[in-house]
Protein backbone atom coordinates (compact mmCIF):
# COMPACT_ATOMS: atom_id res chain seq x y z
CA UNK A 1 0.00 0.00 0.00
CA UNK A 2 2.00 3.65 -0.96
CA UNK A 3 4.95 4.14 -2.76
CA UNK A 4 7.91 5.88 -1.34
CA UNK A 5 6.34 9.12 -1.30
CA UNK A 6 3.54 8.16 0.36
CA UNK A 7 5.62 7.63 3.25
CA UNK A 8 5.56 10.07 6.61
CA UNK A 9 8.66 10.44 8.22
CA UNK A 10 10.60 7.38 9.87
CA UNK A 11 10.20 7.18 13.60
CA UNK A 12 11.05 5.08 16.88
CA UNK A 13 7.72 4.57 18.33
CA UNK A 14 4.55 5.02 16.94
CA UNK A 15 0.99 4.61 19.46
CA UNK A 16 -1.80 4.31 17.59
CA UNK A 17 -4.89 4.91 19.31
CA UNK A 18 -5.32 8.74 21.02
CA UNK A 19 -7.59 7.24 24.18
CA UNK A 20 -6.54 7.20 27.99
CA UNK A 21 -3.52 4.81 27.06
CA UNK A 22 -1.89 6.02 23.79
CA UNK A 23 -2.50 10.03 25.49
CA UNK A 24 -0.27 7.97 28.79
CA UNK A 25 2.40 7.02 26.67
CA UNK A 26 2.59 10.38 24.70
CA UNK A 27 2.56 12.21 27.64
CA UNK A 28 5.48 9.90 29.13
CA UNK A 29 7.70 9.69 26.06
CA UNK A 30 7.28 13.66 25.85
CA UNK A 31 10.53 15.71 26.65
CA UNK A 32 14.10 14.84 27.30
CA UNK A 33 15.65 13.15 30.65
CA UNK A 34 18.74 13.87 31.80
CA UNK A 35 21.02 10.70 31.42
CA UNK A 36 18.33 8.67 29.25
CA UNK A 37 17.60 8.93 25.46
CA UNK A 38 14.85 11.23 24.14
CA UNK A 39 12.79 8.50 21.44
CA UNK A 40 10.72 10.17 18.68
CA UNK A 41 6.96 9.04 18.68
CA UNK A 42 3.96 9.31 16.50
CA UNK A 43 0.68 9.49 18.20
CA UNK A 44 -2.25 8.59 15.42
CA UNK A 45 -5.74 9.75 16.19
CA UNK A 46 -8.68 8.94 14.72
CA UNK A 47 -9.88 12.01 13.17
CA UNK A 48 -13.33 13.32 14.47
CA UNK A 49 -16.35 10.71 13.41
CA UNK A 50 -17.46 7.36 13.87
CA UNK A 51 -13.88 5.98 15.00
CA UNK A 52 -13.47 8.65 17.84
CA UNK A 53 -15.11 7.55 21.14
CA UNK A 54 -17.44 9.95 22.85
CA UNK A 55 -16.43 11.94 25.70
CA UNK A 56 -15.94 9.60 29.01
CA UNK A 57 -14.91 9.44 32.44
CA UNK A 58 -12.18 7.47 34.04
CA UNK A 59 -11.79 6.93 37.62
CA UNK A 60 -9.11 5.40 40.12
CA UNK A 61 -7.65 5.53 43.55
CA UNK A 62 -4.16 6.70 44.72
CA UNK A 63 -2.43 8.15 47.44
CA UNK A 64 -0.24 11.65 47.29
CA UNK A 65 0.09 13.62 44.13
CA UNK A 66 0.04 12.15 40.60
CA UNK A 67 1.40 12.62 36.84
CA UNK A 68 -1.75 13.72 35.87
CA UNK A 69 -3.64 15.75 38.94
CA UNK A 70 -4.06 19.03 36.86
CA UNK A 71 -6.73 16.77 34.74
CA UNK A 72 -8.15 15.22 38.21
CA UNK A 73 -12.22 16.95 37.73
CA UNK A 74 -12.86 16.19 41.41
CA UNK A 75 -11.52 13.46 44.36
CA UNK A 76 -13.19 12.14 47.55
CA UNK A 77 -11.88 10.62 50.95
CA UNK A 78 -15.29 9.02 51.48
CA UNK A 79 -16.85 6.02 49.91
CA UNK A 80 -20.15 4.38 50.67
CA UNK A 81 -21.89 1.21 49.57
CA UNK A 82 -25.43 0.65 50.28
CA UNK A 83 -26.51 -3.39 50.69
CA UNK A 84 -30.10 -4.20 49.75
CA UNK A 85 -31.35 -3.69 52.83
CA UNK A 86 -30.07 -2.62 55.94
CA UNK A 87 -27.51 0.51 57.21
CA UNK A 88 -25.22 2.01 54.47
CA UNK A 89 -21.50 1.67 55.07
CA UNK A 90 -19.60 4.23 55.33
CA UNK A 91 -15.51 4.66 55.37
CA UNK A 92 -12.77 6.71 54.59
CA UNK A 93 -10.14 5.34 52.47
CA UNK A 94 -7.27 7.91 53.72
CA UNK A 95 -4.14 8.01 52.87
CA UNK A 96 -6.06 6.99 49.80
CA UNK A 97 -8.28 9.83 46.90
CA UNK A 98 -10.60 7.97 44.50
CA UNK A 99 -10.14 10.80 41.72
CA UNK A 100 -12.17 11.61 38.61
CA UNK A 101 -10.78 12.50 35.00
CA UNK A 102 -13.32 13.57 32.33
CA UNK A 103 -11.29 12.83 29.37
CA UNK A 104 -11.68 16.30 27.56
CA UNK A 105 -9.64 17.18 30.23
CA UNK A 106 -7.08 14.72 30.09
CA UNK A 107 -6.56 15.21 26.41
CA UNK A 108 -5.83 18.80 27.06
CA UNK A 109 -3.80 18.45 29.44
CA UNK A 110 -1.82 16.09 27.11
CA UNK A 111 -1.82 18.64 24.27
CA UNK A 112 -0.43 21.31 26.94
CA UNK A 113 2.39 19.02 26.72
CA UNK A 114 3.18 18.04 23.64
CA UNK A 115 2.78 21.52 22.41
CA UNK A 116 5.85 22.16 24.12
CA UNK A 117 8.30 19.51 22.85
CA UNK A 118 10.05 18.27 19.78
CA UNK A 119 9.84 14.57 20.08
CA UNK A 120 6.58 13.89 20.03
CA UNK A 121 4.03 14.68 17.56
CA UNK A 122 -0.11 14.03 16.97
CA UNK A 123 -1.39 12.64 14.00
CA UNK A 124 -5.11 12.45 12.79
CA UNK A 125 -5.32 9.29 10.78
CA UNK A 126 -7.20 5.99 9.99
CA UNK A 127 -4.56 3.15 10.68
CA UNK A 128 -5.79 0.68 8.33
CA UNK A 129 -3.34 -2.17 8.95
CA UNK A 130 -0.04 -2.75 11.22
CA UNK A 131 2.83 -5.01 9.50
CA UNK A 132 5.76 -6.60 11.06
CA UNK A 133 8.76 -5.76 8.69
CA UNK A 134 12.45 -6.49 9.95
CA UNK A 135 13.57 -4.45 12.27
CA UNK A 136 10.69 -2.44 13.44
CA UNK A 137 6.88 -2.30 11.67
CA UNK A 138 5.05 -0.63 9.51
CA UNK A 139 1.82 1.67 9.81
CA UNK A 140 -0.64 1.89 6.96
CA UNK A 141 -2.41 4.73 7.32
CA UNK A 142 -5.40 7.20 5.76
CA UNK A 143 -5.10 10.85 6.67
CA UNK A 144 -7.44 13.41 7.13
CA UNK A 145 -7.62 13.88 3.30
CA UNK A 146 -8.26 10.55 2.40
CA UNK A 147 -4.95 9.68 1.38
CA UNK A 148 -2.80 6.49 1.38
CA UNK A 149 0.51 6.84 3.66
CA UNK A 150 3.04 4.69 5.58
CA UNK A 151 4.88 5.05 8.88
CA UNK A 152 7.67 3.57 9.70
CA UNK A 153 8.47 2.69 13.13
CA UNK A 154 10.61 0.48 15.58
CA UNK A 155 8.07 -0.28 18.27
CA UNK A 156 4.18 -0.01 17.54
CA UNK A 157 1.87 0.55 20.68
CA UNK A 158 -1.79 -0.18 19.81
CA UNK A 159 -4.36 0.45 22.18
CA UNK A 160 -7.13 0.07 19.49
CA UNK A 161 -10.04 -1.60 21.23
CA UNK A 162 -10.19 -5.20 20.62
CA UNK A 163 -13.02 -6.38 17.67
CA UNK A 164 -13.06 -9.84 19.61
CA UNK A 165 -12.34 -11.29 23.30
CA UNK A 166 -9.83 -13.83 23.83
CA UNK A 167 -11.20 -17.31 24.51
CA UNK A 168 -11.88 -17.88 28.41
CA UNK A 169 -13.34 -19.62 30.83
CA UNK A 170 -15.77 -17.15 32.13
CA UNK A 171 -16.76 -13.53 30.31
CA UNK A 172 -19.16 -11.03 32.08
CA UNK A 173 -19.83 -7.62 30.49
CA UNK A 174 -19.82 -4.67 32.26
CA UNK A 175 -22.49 -2.35 30.66
CA UNK A 176 -22.85 0.79 32.13
CA UNK A 177 -24.94 4.12 31.43
CA UNK A 178 -24.71 7.18 32.98
CA UNK A 179 -26.40 10.85 33.15
CA UNK A 180 -24.54 14.15 34.39
CA UNK A 181 -27.39 15.40 36.41
CA UNK A 182 -28.27 18.78 38.00
CA UNK A 183 -31.12 19.17 40.02
CA UNK A 184 -33.61 21.93 41.34
CA UNK A 185 -32.73 21.06 45.09
CA UNK A 186 -29.22 19.97 46.67
CA UNK A 187 -29.75 16.33 46.97
CA UNK A 188 -25.96 14.69 46.74
CA UNK A 189 -23.47 14.91 49.55
CA UNK A 190 -20.90 15.98 47.59
CA UNK A 191 -18.18 14.78 50.08
CA UNK A 192 -19.00 11.42 49.67
CA UNK A 193 -18.94 8.78 46.16
CA UNK A 194 -21.40 5.85 46.53
CA UNK A 195 -19.30 3.59 44.94
CA UNK A 196 -22.12 0.78 45.22
CA UNK A 197 -25.87 0.68 45.62
CA UNK A 198 -27.31 -2.43 45.62
CA UNK A 199 -31.07 -0.85 45.81
CA UNK A 200 -31.33 -1.21 42.09
CA UNK A 201 -33.62 -4.02 40.81
CA UNK A 202 -30.98 -7.25 40.36
CA UNK A 203 -31.10 -9.33 37.56
CA UNK A 204 -31.92 -13.00 36.70
CA UNK A 205 -28.12 -13.56 36.25
CA UNK A 206 -25.21 -11.33 37.23
CA UNK A 207 -25.79 -8.67 39.19
CA UNK A 208 -26.79 -4.63 39.32
CA UNK A 209 -25.92 -1.33 41.28
CA UNK A 210 -25.91 2.09 40.73
CA UNK A 211 -23.15 4.54 41.19
CA UNK A 212 -22.60 8.49 41.88
CA UNK A 213 -19.92 10.95 41.68
CA UNK A 214 -21.18 13.77 43.66
CA UNK A 215 -19.76 16.94 42.00
CA UNK A 216 -21.70 19.55 44.02
CA UNK A 217 -25.21 19.71 46.17
CA UNK A 218 -27.32 19.55 43.18
CA UNK A 219 -24.73 17.83 40.28
CA UNK A 220 -23.41 14.34 39.83
CA UNK A 221 -22.95 11.62 37.36
CA UNK A 222 -25.60 8.91 38.04
CA UNK A 223 -24.80 5.94 36.66
CA UNK A 224 -26.51 1.96 36.87
CA UNK A 225 -24.34 -0.73 36.16
CA UNK A 226 -24.74 -4.64 35.14
CA UNK A 227 -22.67 -7.30 35.39
CA UNK A 228 -24.69 -9.44 32.32
CA UNK A 229 -23.73 -12.14 29.72
CA UNK A 230 -25.06 -9.73 27.21
CA UNK A 231 -24.70 -6.16 26.41
CA UNK A 232 -27.90 -4.40 27.21
CA UNK A 233 -29.66 -2.62 24.60
CA UNK A 234 -29.81 1.21 24.85
CA UNK A 235 -33.27 1.20 25.92
CA UNK A 236 -33.02 -0.90 29.28
CA UNK A 237 -29.80 0.73 29.93
CA UNK A 238 -31.99 4.30 29.81
CA UNK A 239 -35.10 2.71 31.12
CA UNK A 240 -32.50 1.55 34.42
CA UNK A 241 -30.88 4.45 35.01
CA UNK A 242 -33.86 6.60 35.08
CA UNK A 243 -35.69 4.13 37.71
CA UNK A 244 -32.27 4.67 40.00
CA UNK A 245 -32.47 7.94 39.41
CA UNK A 246 -36.60 8.48 40.03
CA UNK A 247 -37.42 5.74 42.04
CA UNK A 248 -34.42 4.52 44.22
CA UNK A 249 -32.75 8.13 44.64
CA UNK A 250 -35.86 9.72 44.22
CA UNK A 251 -34.22 13.08 42.30
CA UNK A 252 -37.19 14.83 42.21
CA UNK A 253 -36.96 17.69 38.86
CA UNK A 254 -33.54 17.06 37.56
CA UNK A 255 -31.93 18.25 33.50
CA UNK A 256 -29.97 16.10 32.41
CA UNK A 257 -26.78 17.53 31.09
CA UNK A 258 -25.13 14.90 29.38
CA UNK A 259 -24.63 10.72 29.38
CA UNK A 260 -22.42 8.48 28.89
CA UNK A 261 -21.98 4.45 27.88
CA UNK A 262 -19.79 1.73 27.70
CA UNK A 263 -19.15 -1.84 28.21
CA UNK A 264 -16.18 -3.19 29.39
CA UNK A 265 -15.28 -7.03 29.29
CA UNK A 266 -14.55 -8.52 32.51
CA UNK A 267 -13.08 -11.74 31.33
CA UNK A 268 -10.26 -14.79 32.68
CA UNK A 269 -9.01 -14.39 28.96
CA UNK A 270 -5.43 -13.75 28.29
CA UNK A 271 -4.62 -10.78 26.28
CA UNK A 272 -1.42 -10.79 24.49
CA UNK A 273 0.14 -8.36 24.68
CA UNK A 274 2.52 -8.65 21.79
CA UNK A 275 1.49 -9.58 18.37
CA UNK A 276 4.78 -9.13 16.13
CA UNK A 277 8.26 -9.19 16.64
CA UNK A 278 7.94 -4.97 17.54
CA UNK A 279 4.11 -4.64 17.87
CA UNK A 280 2.71 -4.24 21.48
CA UNK A 281 -1.18 -4.00 22.58
CA UNK A 282 -1.41 -1.53 25.80
CA UNK A 283 -4.58 -0.46 27.58
CA UNK A 284 -7.84 -1.98 27.55
CA UNK A 285 -6.37 -4.52 24.76
CA UNK A 286 -3.44 -5.19 26.45
CA UNK A 287 -5.29 -6.54 29.69
CA UNK A 288 -4.92 -3.84 31.75
CA UNK A 289 -8.23 -3.52 33.02
CA UNK A 290 -9.06 -5.37 36.42
CA UNK A 291 -11.17 -8.59 35.48
CA UNK A 292 -13.06 -8.31 38.83
CA UNK A 293 -14.11 -4.68 38.70
CA UNK A 294 -13.61 -2.99 35.27
CA UNK A 295 -11.52 -0.79 36.46
CA UNK A 296 -8.79 0.60 33.91
CA UNK A 297 -6.69 3.46 34.13
CA UNK A 298 -4.28 2.27 37.11
CA UNK A 299 -3.15 -0.71 34.96
CA UNK A 300 -2.37 1.08 31.78
CA UNK A 301 -0.58 3.93 33.68
CA UNK A 302 1.62 0.68 34.87
CA UNK A 303 2.26 -0.67 31.72
CA UNK A 304 2.63 2.85 30.11
CA UNK A 305 5.19 3.71 32.59
CA UNK A 306 7.49 0.55 32.30
CA UNK A 307 7.43 1.08 28.42
CA UNK A 308 8.17 4.93 28.72
CA UNK A 309 10.94 3.55 31.36
CA UNK A 310 12.29 0.95 28.59
CA UNK A 311 12.64 3.33 25.75
CA UNK A 312 14.54 5.82 27.29
CA UNK A 313 16.76 3.27 28.88
CA UNK A 314 17.21 1.58 25.17
CA UNK A 315 15.44 -1.82 26.63
CA UNK A 316 13.28 -4.10 25.18
CA UNK A 317 9.95 -2.08 25.61
CA UNK A 318 7.89 -5.05 26.15
CA UNK A 319 4.43 -4.42 28.48
CA UNK A 320 4.57 -6.36 31.39
CA UNK A 321 1.19 -7.76 32.96
CA UNK A 322 -0.98 -4.87 34.50
CA UNK A 323 -2.05 -6.95 37.05
CA UNK A 324 -0.08 -9.82 39.45
CA UNK A 325 -0.90 -13.56 38.73
CA UNK A 326 -2.24 -13.98 42.01
CA UNK A 327 -4.60 -11.04 41.48
CA UNK A 328 -5.93 -12.45 38.09
CA UNK A 329 -6.26 -15.87 39.41
CA UNK A 330 -9.04 -14.67 42.59
CA UNK A 331 -10.12 -12.55 40.10
CA UNK A 332 -10.76 -15.63 37.80
CA UNK A 333 -12.73 -17.19 40.47
CA UNK A 334 -14.63 -14.80 41.86
CA UNK A 335 -15.90 -14.31 38.16
CA UNK A 336 -17.33 -17.88 38.01
CA UNK A 337 -18.88 -17.73 41.34
CA UNK A 338 -20.53 -14.74 40.20
CA UNK A 339 -21.34 -16.10 36.60
CA UNK A 340 -22.56 -19.66 38.01
CA UNK A 341 -24.57 -17.80 40.56
CA UNK A 342 -22.66 -19.68 43.42
CA UNK A 343 -22.11 -16.36 44.73
CA UNK A 344 -24.67 -13.72 45.50
CA UNK A 345 -22.87 -10.31 44.00
CA UNK A 346 -24.65 -7.87 46.11
CA UNK A 347 -24.11 -9.85 49.22
CA UNK A 348 -20.50 -10.67 48.47
CA UNK A 349 -20.03 -6.65 47.99
CA UNK A 350 -21.80 -5.44 51.07
CA UNK A 351 -20.10 -8.25 53.38
CA UNK A 352 -17.09 -7.17 51.85
CA UNK A 353 -16.82 -3.88 52.68
CA UNK A 354 -18.44 -3.91 56.07
CA UNK A 355 -15.60 -6.45 57.50
CA UNK A 356 -12.64 -5.28 55.32
CA UNK A 357 -11.33 -1.29 56.14
CA UNK A 358 -11.70 0.30 52.56
CA UNK A 359 -8.83 1.64 52.29
CA UNK A 360 -7.12 -1.73 52.29
CA UNK A 361 -9.84 -3.42 50.34
CA UNK A 362 -9.09 -0.32 47.56
CA UNK A 363 -5.28 -1.31 47.84
CA UNK A 364 -6.62 -5.34 46.91
CA UNK A 365 -8.44 -4.31 44.32
CA UNK A 366 -5.84 -2.50 42.88
CA UNK A 367 -3.31 -5.56 43.68
CA UNK A 368 -1.22 -3.84 45.94
CA UNK A 369 -1.84 -6.07 49.21
CA UNK A 370 0.65 -8.56 50.62
CA UNK A 371 -0.28 -12.55 50.46
CA UNK A 372 -1.41 -12.48 54.14
CA UNK A 373 -3.81 -9.83 53.32
CA UNK A 374 -5.38 -11.08 50.23
CA UNK A 375 -6.07 -14.62 52.53
CA UNK A 376 -7.47 -12.65 55.05
CA UNK A 377 -10.01 -10.65 52.94
CA UNK A 378 -10.96 -13.90 50.69
CA UNK A 379 -11.81 -15.33 53.70
CA UNK A 380 -14.53 -12.80 54.55
CA UNK A 381 -16.04 -13.92 51.17
CA UNK A 382 -18.28 -16.88 51.07
CA UNK A 383 -15.61 -19.89 51.52
CA UNK A 384 -17.23 -22.79 49.86
CA UNK A 385 -18.86 -21.74 47.03
CA UNK A 386 -15.61 -19.69 46.11
CA UNK A 387 -13.34 -22.85 46.87
CA UNK A 388 -15.96 -24.99 44.64
CA UNK A 389 -15.58 -22.41 41.78
CA UNK A 390 -11.76 -22.25 42.17
CA UNK A 391 -11.93 -26.07 41.85
CA UNK A 392 -13.69 -26.33 38.94
CA UNK A 393 -11.64 -23.79 36.89
CA UNK A 394 -9.61 -26.67 36.51
CA UNK A 395 -11.61 -28.32 34.56
CA UNK A 396 -13.02 -26.15 32.33
CA UNK A 397 -12.11 -25.22 28.79
CA UNK A 398 -11.06 -21.85 27.27
CA UNK A 399 -14.38 -20.93 25.15
CA UNK A 400 -14.77 -17.88 22.11
CA UNK A 401 -17.02 -15.44 23.48
CA UNK A 402 -19.52 -15.00 20.55
CA UNK A 403 -20.33 -11.17 20.43
CA UNK A 404 -23.64 -11.58 18.49
CA UNK A 405 -24.85 -14.95 20.53
CA UNK A 406 -23.52 -15.05 24.00
CA UNK A 407 -23.76 -18.77 25.21
CA UNK A 408 -26.59 -17.76 27.89
CA UNK A 409 -28.65 -15.04 28.00
CA UNK A 410 -30.42 -13.91 31.03
CA UNK A 411 -34.06 -15.04 31.99
CA UNK A 412 -36.33 -12.09 32.53
CA UNK A 413 -36.64 -11.04 36.21
CA UNK A 414 -39.80 -9.87 37.90
CA UNK A 415 -37.96 -6.65 39.71
CA UNK A 416 -35.72 -6.31 37.03
CA UNK A 417 -36.23 -3.60 33.93
CA UNK A 418 -37.76 -5.40 30.73
CA UNK A 419 -35.27 -6.29 28.77
CA UNK A 420 -35.37 -5.00 25.07
CA UNK A 421 -36.52 -6.85 22.30
CA UNK A 422 -32.82 -7.17 20.38
CA UNK A 423 -30.16 -7.79 23.50
CA UNK A 424 -27.39 -8.65 20.92
CA UNK A 425 -24.16 -7.28 21.63
CA UNK A 426 -22.74 -4.77 18.74
CA UNK A 427 -18.94 -4.40 18.33
CA UNK A 428 -17.17 -3.08 21.91
CA UNK A 429 -17.29 0.24 22.32
CA UNK A 430 -13.70 1.89 23.95
CA UNK A 431 -13.27 -0.26 26.98
CA UNK A 432 -12.08 2.18 29.75
CA UNK A 433 -12.56 2.93 33.24
CA UNK A 434 -16.65 3.21 34.36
Amino acid sequence: MGSEGDAVPDTDVAIVGAGAAGLSLAHRLAGSVAGLRTPSAVLLDAPPGPLRPPPRTWCYWTAGPGRFDAAVRDEWQRLRVRPRTGAPIEGDIAPLRYRMIRSDDFERLVARNLAHTSNVRRLEAIVEAVEDVPGGAHVHLRDSRGRARVLSARWVFDSRPLGELPAARTTMLQCFHGWFVRTARPVFDPAVVELMDFRTPQPAHGLSFGYVLPTGPCEALVEYTEFSPVALAPERHEAAVRHYADEVLRLGERQVLATETGIIPMTDGLFPRQTGASVFRIGAAGGATRPATGYTFAGLQRQTRAIADALRRGRRPVPPPAHRMRSRAMDAVLLRALDSGRANGPELFSRLFTHVPMERLLRFLDGDTRLHEDVSIGLRTPVRPMLRSALELRSLPRRPFDLATPPRPPAPSATAPPPAPDASAPHLPPMETP
